[in-house]
């Protein structure tokens, strides 16, 4: 099976084959293209016919015409070759097709020379030369993912199986990520350097407290060695080395040097030690052996590329009278103008390139800037407050490029140093200014892509029923896989709760989440079951139609479980599997998600792009799914397929660098802009400490230190800083008109800083640095350009004329309409607005209205306090996560308990150990903070031993004792639940309710009087909540009968955070007294307000802590646009 087609949808009653294109090969030649105009440097290249030559090109110097036209003067004029003795290799497959693309332009189509990676023709010779019987397949290259898994995956079960003796400090962590990266640098670095295990085992014997580690990984490449040759696949360092050799046989060297009688290659910087390897078996005396480079942009050390491979050409590659290979420098700068070129000089400032010749490096780094499209350029160099005002600006300079300036979209660039920290936000910020953006698809893992997410999840629950989690089953749900919509989720799982109360009246609650779940395994089990676990119900949902729609992209879900795991069931792969998953998203009609996907795609914009990256990242997955090698099926050949993807921690490899689908920004690293150009760049985020980054990559085994007489000294910082210089400089020569460079220079003492790129780039030139402060008074957009004129038109302030034009102005905007009548800017229409159109009413209450109102005296706190906050906490469920403060208070409370019913002793020692045991769950984000919190609990537990124990005139009833009472409020009463912390009888028999706190801060004494949680606790008691102790603790507590309302004496906070010495801080409240109280008063206004739907909002001390600040119209950044 391949990789899945992007579905469509036949017409009805035709055979599946009458939809399909009709593929037809285009035979018409191409239109030769005439020889571009060359300067005097480039025809010497394109004249040079024998011997080694070293071309120096700069950026924007014209390498790939000057190489497309020598290889062209070798396949025409005098003395011409055939295609097939000559050769071109570089770096990347997109870069190899546009060479091999104009050469053909040029000689106007037919056979033309091959030009291919170096990894290509590397493993196109190894396969040459393979033995046939060797391998049943093919051999086949490791992606980088893989390779890595196979590495751990070896790591691990070397230490499982004893087979190599790794040092204790490394053995425990062979299976992680971070040891496997280091392994991965140290086998890639020495087969680059043609080194064997042998030759490691010897490093290791001089390799001092290292010796021991080396040693161990040693022995591990020739174990990797042999498993991937067992296996018939190989690493793209391994099939370099393995081609490198085979130039080296007398035999196959002279076959080769026999065929290849001109060959080319770029971006020779980017060359590592066995490439140079490669090309010393394969060029030949009389052959002509021209390279192209510039050592002042070799920026791939951590792939492994050595810049000794350029600037020892001369020498490696000797001419044949043994002096140096002749060097010519291309000196003519076409990409930009003088501003531009000196601004980026001026970063590699005095930078050596020894041993070339001063002569020759003068020359290269003083061009001649001739004829430059947009002429001298432009360099900006701002710096701004923040990082979301820096994206916010960075977009408002774009959409004014395009829209004042005309650039298109694609002739603009963003480019950052790292794109797992810079690329996301930058994004965020752009599409929500309207800027439209193409990031690559493979800047991060497989697993981490959006598209993706939802696949390996239900594979998940395919395989393992029990990993079908709430969780799980919510995410799934409102995926594309079922495109459920939250509000008819949240109405499907009410109408769930009311049959199950219907089904169990006197059973506990369960929670929506949970129902749901049931729902979708039992739909799993069987799609056509309808609310299994609800029988006493006709299992009907009435006449709520989101519900019906819920129940339906639940069915939609349990059904592509089911048939999924009928597949696994069938032994199918896991390529299989995922193909029943994506085929039954398919409908017909066009709705399922393969089909909205495409027609996205083909309907262009942005989201078409957005379609466009996630049909590239399912087709992936199934290439990485038809990758895996077939050892198993069915259920292990599942897992087996999830394991090696979720354990891969790096990007996939990129197999062709995807062109650009539409108009947008390019967003990318400076690493992938290599070799590309845009009027417009804006190098991104160059803040100290991120741009340049001179951290050592590998700290443990330190694979940059080795070399083929052993490990040598680690490189010193100012090598990698002149790295960060040469890829700050090939970052900004991507600039053919503006080169604008930002960075946050925060006035805040530990804020970030700009970098000291920044200072170089400005220099003694005619740059000027500049900082704006804030963000752009108004984005350069249509929703800013109609939030702009609706301020002025509700704006008293403003003169009426002027009010009046901007309603004007919106009037045109709401009316335009495209030749179909689609209305092309709908937002400007007052019909949508809010503040104008009539409040919305509900169809479910918020609370049923033939039932008591429920309410727990924490919630009539929050209630009093700010119905609004009640509303959306309690109600709408938008509260933060569980925080480390509510951790801190479960253990206090779970230990107190413990304490009050003699389950532990009151012993700080033994009741201190229970809280290590738990400690390390709570998730402190620094361990400062978990050190001081750590310390403040045991003080904590410390005060309630001597509260608890200073207390001989109170008699100890209950602990954690829950009630639900029902209090005669309102039309249909109250109900109250929740439990009391301790409950207490002083000596005259009254009630005392003790409340123990972890908060920070006292009770005022206003407040208190009138707290309404501890009045709550008053009123469950007065209304029976101590009913429902054993008839003989009542007795002998002497407790009135039930049904006889025992004397309330009072409710106290016991705040165990404060305190003088030993004892907490206690709160008293006084006994709310008989009749009406001031409770019932509040727990009266509670219900009618919950009933009319009426929830305010109060501003008071809980906006301080408030999760809700940003919705509050009380507040400044929660008011209503319109009155």
């Amino acid at each position: 099976m391949s990789s899945p087609p992007r579905p469509t949808s036949p017409p009805e009653g035709s055979p599946p084959e009458a939809s399909a294109p009709r593929l037809v090969l285009d035979r018409t030649a191409p239109l030769a293209v005439d020889a571009p105009g060359l300067d005097r440097e480039q025809q010497q290249v394109v004249a040079h016919r024998r011997g080694p030559m070293l071309v120096l090109a700069g950026p924007g110097t014209g390498k790939t015409t000057t190489l497309v036209e020598a290889m062209v003067a070798r396949l025409e004029g005098e003395d011409p070759l055939r295609p097939e003795q000559v050769l071109g290799l570089t770096f990347g497959r997109k870069a190899a097709q546009e060479w091999r693309e104009r050469v053909t332009a040029r000689v106007g189509g037919g056979v033309v020379p091959m030009v291919s990676t170096f990894h290509s023709f590397a493993y196109a010779l190894v396969r040459s030369h393979a033995d046939p019987q060797a391998f049943a397949e093919p051999l086949r290259l490791l992606s980088g993912p893989e390779q890595e898994l196979r590495l751990r995956e070896l790591l691990t079960n070397s230490v499982l199986d004893g087979r190599l003796a790794w040092p204790p400090e490394l053995r425990a962590a062979l299976g992680t990520a971070g040891i496997a990266g280091e392994v991965r640098a140290v086998v890639a670095k020495a087969r680059a350097l043609g080194m064997d295990p042998l030759d490691l085992e010897a490093v290791a014997a001089h390799a001092g407290p290292l010796g021991p580690a080396w040693r161990s990984v040693g022995q591990f490449l020739g174990e990797y060695l042999d498993v991937l040759d067992a296996q018939g696949v190989t690493d793209y360092t391994e099939v370099v080395h393995r081609a490198a050799l085979l130039t080296h046989d007398p035999v196959v060297q002279r076959a080769l040097r026999s065929q290849y009688r001109a060959i080319f290659v770029d971006e020779y910087q980017d060359t590592d030690p066995a490439q140079v390897r490669l090309l010393q078996g394969l060029v030949g005396p009389s052959a002509s052996f021209i390279v192209v480079g510039d050592p002042d942009q070799s920026i791939y050390t951590f792939r492994g590329a050595d810049t000794g491979g350029i600037l020892g050409f001369r020498d490696v590659f000797a001419a044949a009278d043994g002096t140096a290979a002749a060097t010519v420098v291309l000196r003519t700068t076409r990409r930009f103008g003088p501003v531009i070129g000196d601004a980026a000089a001026r970063v590699l400032r005095t930078a050596s390139l020894a041993p070339l010749p001063a002569d020759i490096v003068r020359a290269h780094r003083s061009p001649a800037f001739v004829g430059a499209r947009y002429g001298d350029g432009v360099v900006d160099v701002t710096t701004f407050d923040s990082e979301s005002a820096e994206a916010a600006h960075i977009a408002d300079a774009l959409r004014r490029a395009h829209l004042e300036q005309g650039l298109r979209w694609e002739e603009m660039a963003v480019l950052v140093r790292s794109g797992r920290r810079s690329i996301p936000p930058l994004r965020r910020a752009l599409i929500s200014a309207g800027v439209p953006v193409e990031v690559a698809g493979d800047e991060l893992p497989l697993q981490e892509e959006p598209a993706v997410a939802p696949l390996l999840a239900i594979l998940s629950a395919v395989i393992d029923p029990a990993a079908l989690s709430d969780e799980m089953v919510h995410e799934l749900l409102l995926s594309p896989l079922a495109d459920a919509d939250p509000a008819d989720i949240r109405r499907l799982g009410r109408v769930l709760r009311r049959l199950e109360r219907e089904s169990e009246p006197q059973g506990r609650p369960t929670p929506s989440s949970t129902l749901l779940t049931r729902l979708v395994a039992e739909l799993a089990a069987d799609p056509s079951a309808i609310l299994p676990f609800a029988p006493s119900s006709s299992g009907s949902l009435g006449r709520d139609a989101r519900a019906h729609v819920a129940l339906e992209a639940a069915r939609r879900l349990g059904r592509l479980l089911h048939d999924a795991r009928a597949v696994v069931a069938d032994l199918g792969s896991a390529e299989e599997v995922l193909w029943s998953v994506w085929s039954g998203c398919a409908v017909r009609g066009g709705s399922g998600w393969p089909q909205r996907l495409e027609a996205a795609a083909l309907r262009g914009g942005d989201a078409g792009r957005r379609a466009d990256a996630a049909l590239d990242a399912v087709l992936a997955l199934f290439a990485a799914a038809e990758r895996v090698e077939e050892r198993y099926s069915g259920h292990r050949g599942v897992a087996n397929f999830l394991a090696e993807l979720r354990a891969q921690q790096i990007p996939a490899d990129t197999l062709a660098e995807k062109g650009v689908r539409g108009p947008a920004v390019r967003l990318l690293t400076a690493h992938r802009a290599k070799g590309l150009q845009w009027r417009l760049v804006v190098v991104a985020c160059v803040q100290e400490g991120v741009w340049p980054d001179i951290r050592r990559r590998g700290s443990l085994l330190q694979a940059d230190r080795l070399e083929r007489s052993g490990l040598v000294d680690a490189p010193p910082a100012v090598e990698l800083l002149a790295e960060e210089r040469r890829l700050f400089f090939v970052a900004c020569t991507r600039a053919q008109e503006r080169l604008l460079v930002t960075a946050v220079a925060s006035t805040l003492a530990d804020g970030p800083t700009s970098s000291r790129f920044l200072e170089d780039l400005v220099g003694m030139g005619r740059t000027e640095p500049r900082h704006l402060s804030g963000r752009p008074a108004r984005p350069l957009s249509v929703p800013g350009l109609i939030a702009g004129l609706r301020a002025v038109a509700v704006d008293p302030a403003r003169p009426p004329a002027l009010r009046e034009a901007a309603v004007r102005r919106l009037a045109v905007l709401a009316h335009a309409s495209a030749d179909d009548g689609h209305r092309l800017v709908p937002q400007a229409h007052p019909d949508r607005w809010w503040g104008l159109l009539a409040p919305t009413s509900a169809t479910v209450s918020v609370r049923p209205e033939d039932r008591p109102l429920e309410f727990s005296g924490s919630q009539l706190s929050t209630f009093t306090g700010c119905p609004l906050k009640w509303f959306l906490g309690h109600e709408v469920k938008a509260e933060v996560a569980r925080t480390t403060a509510v951790g801190f208070g479960s253990i206090v409370h779970v230990l107190a308990d413990a304490v009050a019913r003699e389950v532990l002793p009151a012993d700080l020692e033994v009741l201190d150990g229970h809280i290590d045991q738990v400690w390390g769950q709570l998730g402190f984000e620094a361990l400062w903070e978990s050190t001081a919190e750590r310390r403040l609990v045991r003080d904590a537990v410390r005060r309630y031993l001597h509260w608890h124990l200073s207390r001989p005139e109170r008699t100890f009833v209950a602990s954690e004792h829950a009630f639900d009472v029902s209090v005669d409020i309102g039309e249909h009463g109250v109900h109250l639940r929740g439990s009391f912390d301790r409950v207490e009888l002083d000596p005259q028999g009254a009630v005392h309710i003790a409340d123990l706190k972890t908060q920070k801060a006292k009770v005022g004494k206003v407040d208190l009087a009138q707290h309404p949680q501890m009045g709550v606790y008053q009123v469950a008691v007065r209304e029976g909540a101590l009913d429902s102790l054993p008839q003989q603790v009542r007795s002998d507590l002497g407790l009135p009968e039930v049904g006889d309302p025992p004397e309330v004496g009072g409710a106290e906070l016991v705040l165990l955070r404060l305190g003088k010495g030993e004892a907490p801080e206690i709160q008293s409240q006084p006994s709310i007294g008989p009749g009406v109280t001031w409770v019932d008063e509040a727990l009266g206004a509670a219900e009618s307000l919950v009933r009319q739907e009426h929830f305010p909002a109060r501003p008071g001390s809980s906006c301080r802590t408030c999760d809700f600040t940003r919705l509050c119209p009380t507040k400044g950044t929660g008011t209503e646009v319109l009155p």
